[in-house]
């Protein structure tokens, strides 16, 4: 697939805060707290992934220097897996000790099932995977290797690093779906969009609004090229409803929605896309009831009154009571 980019007139966004791909990284695809202690076990006792370590014994400077050579000049590398943890695959090459996420390979399947990823992540266990090099630091003993990028002709990724601008927007695959966001295939590079930059309204997971297959348009929001990363974006492909919802609404006004959320202190509705307000536990109905369940449900179409509106707080009041 041949990157579809197109150059966008206004002013690109300001630079991600320093921390953003720190934070997704430490996020990974589970964040369940590990001790130190667990950090040095063996291979199938499942070390965390928030520390990879790139060799089981003292790594020889000549391999990083050969490894570095191998990811510069784009080549491919086939590897034997030697076990797994929860975020991925264990690789090994001469000295070091590679890690290989599970987004980064081919035909994983898409669940959350802790036990179903764990069996797919084992039987590929003593296979030999055809690999590229996305990460590398000698310093932070990083390995980082892509079955998905092996995918791609050499110099294809690349090319799409030099040509992408913060602006732009993109067309692209989305190719995996975790908790923290999808992950989009541009021709032989992959992006990133954060759960964050899904929708400019509340995302419970992104499968509720993308799925694997779907070719998507993006906003290019970061090109990290030392890093090979791309940080994208469908929300700023469209204005922010927050910005103008005083223009367009009014207190007092009656207005269609969804509910999308039912909590103890009330329901959230949605009444266009990226737009929810908040009906409190005491404008959900006259008297007294039990639940917010008892009155609404997710789902649920409703009409109610707009009782606030504030856009720069990104809140709006709403009341299925009646005026009286």
């Amino acid at each position: 697939m041949t990157a579809n980019v197109q150059r966008r007139d206004h002013t690109p966004p300001p630079p991600l805060e320093e921390g953003y791909w720190a934070a997704l990284l430490h996020e990974g695809e589970f964040s369940e707290p590990v001790s130190l202690d667990e950090l040095h076990t063996n291979k199938t006792e499942e070390p965390s992934e928030d520390f990879i370590p790139a060799s089981a014994s003292t790594p020889v400077g000549s391999d990083w220097d050969e490894v570095r050579r191998v990811m510069e000049d784009d080549e491919t590398i086939e590897l034997l897996v030697s076990g797994y943890n929860r975020g991925g695959l264990l690789v090994e090459w001469r000295s070091l000790r590679g890690f290989v996420p599970a987004s980064q390979l081919v035909d994983f399947p898409a669940t959350s099932n802790d036990l179903a990823r764990r069996k797919a992540l084992m039987s590929r266990v003593s296979q030999m995977l055809t690999l590229r090099v996305i990460e590398l630091s000698e310093e932070q003993n990083r390995f980082i290797l892509s079955e998905r990028a092996a995918k791609a002709q050499r110099g294809e990724r690349a090319d799409i690093l030099s040509r992408l601008e913060a602006g732009d927007s993109i067309s692209g695959i989305v190719t995996n779906l975790c908790d923290f966001g999808a992950f989009i295939d541009l021709g032989g590079l992959e992006g990133l969009i954060h759960i964050s930059e899904l929708s400019w309204g509340r995302v419970g997971h992104p499968a509720d609004i993308l799925e694997r297959g779907q070719e998507v348009t993006a906003y290019v929001l970061e090109v990290n090229q030392d890093a090979g990363r791309i940080a994208l974006s469908l929300k700023r492909l469209h204005d922010d409803p927050w910005e103008t919802v005083h223009l367009r609404y009014q207190i007092g006004e009656n207005v269609e929605g969804i509910i999308t959320n039912v909590v103890d202190f009330g329901a959230f509705a949605r009444i266009e896309e990226g737009l929810e307000g908040l009906i409190h536990v005491s404008e959900l109905a006259e008297g007294h009831f039990l639940h917010p369940r008892n009155v609404v449900s997710e789902g649920q179409k409703i009409t109610a009154r707009i009782l606030s509106i504030d856009g720069r707080a990104r809140r709006l009041g709403l009341s299925l009571r009646s005026n009286s």
